[in-house]
């Protein structure tokens, strides 16, 4: 026999539908050079400096800044190891020196490196001074020194100076971000399983696919059954290769989504052209800024809400790739979640918080996921002080039963009158037949209305003549 405890059957498909708690916590898993142990937390008070300080010049570190500078209070940070490397491309040199710059080590993120020489000289003569934000930003100058080698700190990137430079000339080169792997990813998530950590979903930075989805899914399943712990998963979907036209990159989004039917899984493919907290302007996927949204935004409200979640187009100038917005139906009703402009208004939106889960789930939007999720934790840690209590088996049982049931329906009457839920009950769900000292079982009944939500206005439209009989 299993460990007694409480236990969660979520029941879909109720609505017929066809065709401190831990909210707005979240945790993040992506590569970093930091090692660690344990999670690291970054708070909404941390400048982007501080969080890089923490987590490096990484990926995980920028999906942090992001986050934060929309709305995330608290991110539990799994710094991971990565697997695949990241690249650097070719040196491109403007000016009239005769000097050559080479690259070696192993790119921690993607980088746009700038190395601008701001005195003419040979090796241990010359002076540079480099940025590894486009030029947005510069670090201070240095002498080249006299073995013409120099780590560009924090980067994992070295470079190599030979031969005479001339002052004002730039060189630069972009680099690539390392990846992690699927196993690397799964053996950070099964690390928090039993951690003390309240957090309410798991953002997953980089791009990722389809094996990591359903493996993920069957993680959650595993967080609810038997951690009981209801969390959902944030991903990230690819970006377009140079050698897809839109047709074929989103064709093969909608294959990869296919047949994940789990509504706590969400993937995000929007991608923007955008300009970071520290000034860096780059084509990034909107998943941490996503997660951002989701600190400051009620567990029952959408983060696609026009009058309120608006990101100005002087921050996100455009959406990538070009063209995308002629397809973000396809991709809405393939269960990603996109983002959208709206004609005659300013600004970047969601457009809908979908996630992966079947046609006609009453669970397809994160608002929805989020009420479910927020429900059984609250009632959880009720049930959960009741379990091994002792109750009447004869004329009183009764009474002892309404009196559980009066301590469970506290949470859902109070999301009730916070505006979470229409309305909401537990109840036993055969009173009569309540064999409690054979069962030693109460099987109960959750059942709630959720909130209605206008996605769409429909006008009708005509003239009217005031003269006509």
């Amino acid at each position: 026999m299993s460990l007694r405890d409480v236990t969660f059957v979520v029941e879909d498909g109720s609505l017929g539908n066809s065709g401190s708690t831990g909210t707005g916590v979240h945790v993040k898993i992506g590569a970093s050079p930091v090692e660690s142990t344990v999670p690291i937390l970054i708070t909404g008070s941390m400048k982007p400096d501080q969080m890089k300080e923490k987590l490096g010049l990484s990926p995980l570190a920028d999906a942090c800044i992001d986050s934060v500078e929309n709305g995330a209070s608290k991110i539990y940070c799994v710094p991971v190891k990565p697997e695949t490397a990241g690249t650097a491309g070719k040196v491109t040199h403007t000016g009239k020196g005769t000097g050559t710059v080479t690259i070696s080590g192993s790119p921690n993120n993607a980088y746009d490196i700038l190395i601008r020489v701001t005195e003419s000289g040979a090796l241990n003569e010359a002076a540079v001074t480099c940025s590894t934000n486009g030029g947005y930003s510069y670090g201070t100058e240095e002498t080249i020194p006299i073995n013409g080698e120099k780590e560009l700190t924090g980067t994992g990137v070295k470079v190599t100076f030979e031969g005479e430079f001339t002052e004002g000339d730039i060189y630069q080169f972009q680099t690539t971000a390392p990846a992690v792997s699927n196993s690397a990813v799964l053996k950070a998530v099964e690390s928090l399983y039993n951690s003390a950590l309240e957090f309410e979903f798991i953002h997953i930075v980089g791009p990722s696919a389809r094996a990591l989805w359903a493996a993920l899914a069957a993680s959650a399943n595993l967080y609810l059954s038997q951690y009981k712990r209801p969390v959902f998963f944030l991903c990230e979907a690819r970006y377009k290769t140079d050698e897809e036209s839109l047709d074929e990159y989103c064709t093969a989004l909608k294959a990869e989504g296919k047949g994940i039917d789990s509504y706590y899984i969400q993937v995000c493919s929007a991608w923007s052209q955008y300009t970071r907290w520290d000034g860096r302007e780059q084509c990034i996927n909107n998943a941490g800024i996503v997660a951002g949204l989701y600190g400051i935004a009620g567990v029952a409200q959408s983060i696609g809400r026009v009058d309120t979640f608006s990101i100005s187009e002087a921050k996100m100038t455009r959406l990538m790739p070009e063209g995308i917005e002629d397809y973000i139906s396809e991709l809405d009703d393939a269960g990603y979640l996109t983002w959208r402009k709206y004609y005659g208004i300013d600004g970047c939106y969601v457009n809908n918080a979908r996630v992966l889960c079947r046609e006609g789930s009453d669970y397809r939007y994160a608002e929805h996921v989020r009420v479910l999720n927020k429900m059984i934790r609250e009632i959880y840690k009720r049930a959960v002080n009741m379990v091994q209590m002792d109750i009447s088996a004869s004329d009183d049982m009764e009474t002892d039963i309404n009196n559980i049931l009066e301590t469970l329906n506290i949470p859902l009457e109070d999301m009730a009158e916070a505006g979470e839920l229409s309305s909401g009950s537990v109840s036993i769900e055969d009173l009569e037949h309540v064999n409690i000292l054979q069962d030693e079982r109460l099987d109960l009944v959750i059942s709630f209305v959720p909130r209605g939500y206008v996605r769409e206005f429909r006008f009708s439209l005509a003239m009217e003549n005031p003269y006509r009989n």
